[in-house]
């Protein structure tokens, strides 16, 4: 019997294992933030029905972040994030199962006009980002004669390249005119 035990992780993985990339199957999101920033991670598929589900953690990210932001400048605490300290990672992009990960850190400024409260992203793999279309298309959001705050080229070793644009959001901050 003792002998079938041994050769029991051998006969295991000759086995044929299949990942499948079905939404809320093996596809996970987890967002935590507090003062210092937001934290979070996808891992899952890369992509599902065509639909690059690990690059749309971004926007996931984005839109909380933002909410942060503003949240935290209605409590009068006035932040920013601080796009020097920005961490990203795509382990596993190109094996159909990617881990995404993303810090996306705060700091504090002492003036309400100092504080940005509304945060996006334009990013894509393996080509630089369309950076003038998204500036055009938010140019509407702005306060008047004020401008976009972006980041450098941000780049994973697997090719997702992001930038990342902060600003005053022209209802939360209408006071900055």
């Amino acid at each position: 019997m003792l002998r079938y035990y041994l050769l029991l992780p051998f006969i295991l993985s000759c086995l044929p294992t299949t990942v499948y990339g079905l939404a809320n199957d093996t596809n996970t999101t987890t967002i935590e933030c507090d003062e210092n920033g937001c934290k979070g991670t996808y891992y899952g598929s890369e992509f599902i029905n065509g639909s690059d589900v690990a690059h749309q953690f971004s926007n996931t990210m984005s839109h909380k972040v933002g909410d942060k932001l503003k949240e935290y400048y209605n409590k009068g605490l006035y932040t920013k994030v601080d796009f020097a300290s920005i961490k990203m990672t795509t382990l596993g992009m190109g094996s159909g199962m990617v881990t995404h990960k993303l810090l996306i850190p705060f700091i504090s400024v002492t003036e309400p006009c100092d504080a940005f409260t509304s945060f996006d992203h334009v990013g894509d793999w393996n080509h630089a980002p369309l950076l003038a279309i998204r500036k055009k298309e938010l140019s509407n959001v702005l306060l008047p004669d004020d401008e976009l705050h972006i980041s450098d080229l941000k780049t994973t070793p697997e090719g997702l390249q992001e930038y990342w644009i902060q600003w005053r959001n022209k209802a939360t901050q209408a006071n900055c005119k």
